[in-house]
């Protein structure tokens, strides 16, 4: 099995590019697959500098309905026609980040409006032929299972409250109804993908083992936390934080994690679990 980043927002030392943004190439037995496309065709630039043939890629899975994950699947789709796109149906909505500022709640005003900023997918991808529109939770083969979290355990971690969906004329929450994860099965390994786990690391846990058994669980975790801010850290960010790298702490697998989860949650969690946290730069390769 092989596993190697196609982008993220760090850069490793492969001479990648770096780009906000998420997407990994996977080899198993029995699939040539991509988890996520990243924000634009930096994708393809960084998979031709790595070796990596996207045209015998057969499968895609896109976490989430937002542009930095699913923006290089219309030059993808350019070079490879044929792979089978596997996205939520609800994933072409609405979605937007709020950019104002934190106090105001109504977000209904002209000025409130201009606050917003949409991150959703390219509507031209729901249109492609190869797309797939799951409902749920998808068994797609014997290697791989996505699913989503239907209910949340613990608390939607603070950083996703800024993300928003447009519903009925308001920017509502986004509940994140949109996002799959995937039990990747192969190798003799179980491997859990996140995106960038909106819902909450803890509550993507605590679902998997809910949903298919404590044999379920992972020996490798790989994905973002979203745990990023663009301010420096309140006590309550960082009491969340230590609470999260807790619990992660009790589980047996090793969690690979890059892209949203942002240097200093990832230096804090790293204080707390040591050797049992990495970080995935752009072009590397992980060790299964």
């Amino acid at each position: 099995m092989r596993i190697i980043n196609l982008v993220e927002n760090e850069l490793g030392s492969t001479g990648c590019e770096a780009a906000h943004g998420l997407s990994f190439y996977v080899e198993t037995q029995n699939h040539k697959f991509c988890w996520d496309l990243g924000p634009g065709d930096v994708v393809l630039k960084n998979a031709q500098k790595l070796g990596v043939n996207l045209a015998a890629v057969d499968t895609v899975i896109l976490s989430h309905g937002h542009y930095d994950h699913s923006g290089g699947i219309l030059p993808f789709v350019e070079l490879n026609p044929r792979a089978k796109i596997y996205i939520q149906q609800n994933a072409g909505g609405e979605y937007y980040a709020f950019d104002g500022e934190s106090r105001m709640s109504g977000c209904n005003t002209p000025e409130e409006k201009s606050n917003f900023r949409y991150i959703g997918i390219d509507k031209k991808i729901l249109s492609l032929p190869q797309v797939q529109l799951l409902k749920g939770d998808t068994k797609i083969d014997d290697e791989l299972q996505v699913f989503t979290v239907d209910n949340r355990a613990f608390p939607l971690p603070s950083t996703n409250k800024r993300l928003r969906e447009f519903c009925n004329g308001q920017y509502i929450q986004d509940e994140f109804h949109h996002e799959q994860n995937l039990l990747l099965t192969a190798g003799g390994k179980k491997i859990l993908f996140c995106g960038c786990a909106h819902n909450g690391i803890l509550n993507v846990m605590e679902t998997l083992e809910r949903k298919f058994g404590p044999a379920s669980l992972p020996d490798l975790v790989i994905g973002g936390f979203h745990l990023m801010k663009r301010t420096e850290f309140s006590e309550a960010d960082t009491k969340e934080i230590t609470e999260i790298a807790n619990r992660l702490k009790n589980y047996k697998a090793h969690f690979a994690t890059c892209h949203c989860t942002g240097s200093a949650a990832f230096n804090q969690m790293k204080e707390i679990m040591g050797s049992q946290l990495s970080y995935v730069h752009s072009g590397d390769e992980i060790e299964v």
